[in-house]
């Protein structure tokens, strides 16, 4: 029995443009680990302190070896995709006989003296560059080079492989929750028998008696011959659909929406949670509010800055997590995590002409609280169209269908994870910083991720270079937006 991408995987699969993926992934940063020489506490002369030297990080041969034990938790980082002959049905997860873990797992270096601006700029070339198809869809990098034998983890993996069903992101397998490596019974995988393409299409065959109503379907508005002769229609519908969502409830116009590159960028910000706490029981608002206010003032100095000559919107539409308005939302076994795909959501608005700080954060406050309860701003998540034959309309129309999922514009998505990250740890070492790198999706130029760890607020900005080429100058608006507000009376 093959085991079919469901029709959520399946419309993350066929999102992708011609020699791009749509990925994300996660950043985790770890901090010199200052130990005494030999494993013994030395005194200096005079009865100083105990000397201490940086211990370097973890090997990449360990690194691998932990992951490769891990991936019995997601079996998907083994399996590749196979499509279907003629598009009979959804394609199907394989496993990849050829699998290579270290192809997946990478080792890079900075130059010296190792600063977070060259590893941003080594993130973003690697955030840049489409994952191999022909191999499981997930990369990770291990990055040595930081000051006092620091180091950091980059994930990149694509948004089929991450979901409530499919299971978590490679950089959550390989943390936990305590300085002692979780042991795992080994794993000894070996891969399944490769179903030919006349099995498959003989399994499609067989579904197909079972459900003929889904068939039919596949045939007419799938990915089949049928339905690649049915793209000029679709090529007509999408436009008269644009044409309704405009006229209707569209996104305001936005340099943020522009077309731009294939090539992306990535920066990171981080501010105090107390201080953000502070000014939330000051103004009588949530946290999360303080988080949109932040961002309202940092898109707010980069339109300034974008077009001086131009007026600046009176607001830019974001998506953001329902449950940062109602937690009953999420799920009670839920545990606090920095990736996030297909959580319910609603649309809200940023009021980035606004001036006045202090007022700028009561309408922030406003809005989403007046949105989060509106039917027409919420949305249930992505999900495919005729979700309940299991379908998906791909791949012509696959990503006008998923603009339309939420049948909302929006200019920027934004991840707010509701719950604080407990510390994580790596193979005994204590992760101190983790920032989410968000997965960029077409017709934007722009997403937002903020995860609460350690104390503090991290954002993590992508962007299309094209469009936003001074992202990290963006990224350092988070700082000045911050103390705008701290500052407000």
């Amino acid at each position: 029995m093959v085991n079919r991408l469901s029709p959520r995987e399946a419309m993350y699969y066929f999102l992708d443009p011609s020699g791009a993926t749509s990925h994300l992934g996660a950043l985790l940063v770890f901090g010199p680990d200052r130990r005494s020489r030999s494993g013994r506490s030395s005194t200096a002369r005079g009865g100083g302190a105990p000397k201490s030297e940086p211990v370097s990080g973890p090997d990449y041969p360990a690194l691998v070896s932990l992951v490769e034990n891990r991936l019995q938790l997601a079996p998907r980082y083994r399996q590749v995709v196979r499509s279907v002959s003629l598009g009979l049905a959804r394609p199907v997860w394989v496993d990849d006989p050829d699998f290579d873990i270290n192809f997946h797992i990478r080792r890079s270096g900075l130059p010296q003296p190792g600063t977070m601006a060259a590893l941003a700029d080594l993130i973003s070339r690697v955030m840049s560059r489409p994952l191999d198809r022909s191999r499981p869809l997930w990369e990770m990098y291990l990055i040595e080079g930081l000051p006092d034998g620091g180091f950091a983890v980059l994930t990149k993996t694509h948004r089929c492989l991450v979901d409530d069903f499919s299971g978590p992101e490679i950089s959550q397998v390989i943390c936990d929750d305590g300085p002692t490596v979780r042991a795992f019974d080994e794993d000894l995988w070996m891969p399944r028998h490769l179903p030919g393409s006349t099995a498959l299409v003989i399994g499609a065959i067989a579904e197909a008696v079972s459900r003929p109503g889904e068939f039919v379907e596949s045939m007419v508005t799938g990915n089949g011959v049928v339905g690649t002769a049915r793209s000029m229609i679709g090529s007509v519908v999408r436009r008269a659909g644009d044409l309704i969502r405009d006229v209707t409830d569209a996104a305001p116009d936005s340099p943020l929406n522009t077309p731009g590159s294939s090539s992306q960028i990535f920066a990171v910000a981080s501010v105090p949670r107390r201080g953000c706490a502070k000014i939330a029981e000051h103004h009588g608002c949530t946290v999360h509010d303080v988080e949109l206010a932040i961002i309202t003032g940092v898109i707010r100095r980069w339109l300034l800055s974008y077009d001086v000559a131009a007026t600046i919107t009176d607001t830019v539409r974001v998506e953001i997590p329902l449950a940062t308005r109602d937690p009953g939302v999420g799920r009670l076994d839920d545990e606090p995590g920095w990736v996030d795909v297909g959580a319910p959501g609603f649309v809200t608005d940023l009021p980035v002409g606004e001036d006045n700080p202090t007022v700028r954060l009561a309408q922030v406050a406003g809005l989403a609280d007046r949105y989060a309860q509106s039917a027409r701003r919420v949305t249930p998540g992505p999900s495919p169209i005729l979700g309940d034959l299991g379908m998906v309309p791909f791949p012509e129309l696959s990503s006008w269908a998923f603009r339309s999922l939420g049948n909302r514009g929006y200019n920027v998505p934004v991840s707010l994870f509701t719950a604080p990250v407990p510390d994580r740890y790596v193979l005994g070492r204590k992760v101190s910083e983790i920032y989410p790198v968000p997965g960029l999706i077409a017709g934007h130029a722009l997403a937002i991720g903020v995860v609460e760890y350690r104390g503090r607020l991290r954002f993590g900005f992508i962007a299309d270079r094209g469009v936003i080429g001074d992202l990290p100058a963006l990224a350092d608006y988070v700082g000045e937006a911050y103390d705008e507000l701290a500052g407000a009376g």
